[in-house]
């Protein structure tokens, strides 16, 4: 199934908050049913909300052509639904452009958008198998963070498609997959897509990561990315700085994929991202708390960079 598409009309997603006691798809007709489900978390992932941008704008422009400031408005506001990750304002403002060809002319723009995505899941599998191969020998164990499967993409995904390549070449000894507090999308989401992949897998509390790696437990990390600046820093889900410096103290390697529609050269380190907060009620409902939704993993702490057309080796010096 792909995550999200557009379908008779309407954007079609797999409801990911239903997930795993649900396999629920919802049909969207609206703008402002987009930016709910996306702020929800209903649909999530970098390279899916880069899709869910552009899907978005075709929204807009059959709704609102005719009122260019109601257009403008509703494209804002899909671009600000979340804004950590590059790929939903990427997505929009590509989709955005072709408004003077008309709807249609939108909507073809987007429908390239997701096979552009699904294309590029299938090239970082592959590259990044090899690259595991490379670097651990055969038959890795590794640990994932986060959700970075088809439901974080359109099909495929980014580091949990290359978990998948490389279980389907017999070359994988299981997996770890840290829960991601406090929404939990390595637990539900990862664990529902590895089970039904068949791939052994295990669950494990964010903060065990970087002591299972210590212990030689692990060979290496691979997760995704929701941002990658010019610098080589990684922005990607709360936690995954944690496990950077676990895999630096154990000496495995941290390895990043993500297509390079997350590759943002304008943007120089980190620390010129806007994180995003979620608010106290994720996380607890009797005190305050602070709920940052993404990290930034310093450059110096990432061994390589796998995108669909590149590997990056940033332990060598090499940039984005």
């Amino acid at each position: 199934m792909r995550t999200i598409d557009w379908v008779d009309g309407a954007v079609e997603i797999i409801d990911q908050t239903a997930l795993p006691g649900d396999l629920r798809v919802l049909r969207l007709h609206t703008v402002g049913e987009l930016i709910a489900a996306i702020q929800s978390l209903a649909v999530r992932g970098a390279p899916a909300l880069g899709v869910a941008g552009a899907f978005g704008v075709a929204l807009a422009a059959r709704v609102h052509g005719d009122d260019p400031a109601a257009l403008h408005n509703a494209i804002r506001k899909i671009e600000t639904a979340r804004p950590t990750a590059v790929n939903l304002a990427r997505g929009a403002q590509r989709a955005a452009h072709l408004l003077s060809s008309g709807p249609e002319a939108v909507l073809a723009e987007a429908c390239v958008i997701r096979d552009e995505e699904i294309a590029a899941s299938a090239a970082m599998a592959s590259l990044g198998a090899d690259l595991v191969l490379q670097l651990c020998g055969e038959r890795p164990r590794l640990l994932t963070h986060c959700n970075t499967g088809g439901l974080a993409a359109v099909t495929v995904g980014t580091a949990l498609g290359v978990v998948g390549e490389l279980h389907r070449r017999g070359a994988l000894a299981g997996v770890i997959a840290s829960e991601t507090r406090p929404l939990l999308q390595g637990a539900r989401l990862t664990s529902w897509e590895l089970t039904r992949a068949g791939i052994e897998h295990r669950v494990a509390v964010d903060s065990a990561g970087p002591f299972l790696m210590a212990r030689g437990e692990v060979d290496a990390v691979i997760l995704g990315a929701d941002r990658i600046c010019a610098n080589g820093d990684v922005i990607n889900k709360i936690g995954t700085f944690s496990h950077a410096l676990g895999a630096h103290r154990a000496g495995i390697p941290f390895l990043v994929v993500a297509p390079e529609s997350t590759v943002d050269t304008a943007t120089p380190t980190g620390g010129h991202v806007e994180i995003e907060d979620r608010g106290a009620a994720e996380v607890t409902a009797w005190s305050d708390a602070v709920n940052p939704a993404f990290d930034v993993t310093p450059y110096d702490l990432v061994t390589a960079i796998v995108t669909d057309r590149r590997v990056i080796r940033v332990d060598r010096g090499e940039k984005p």
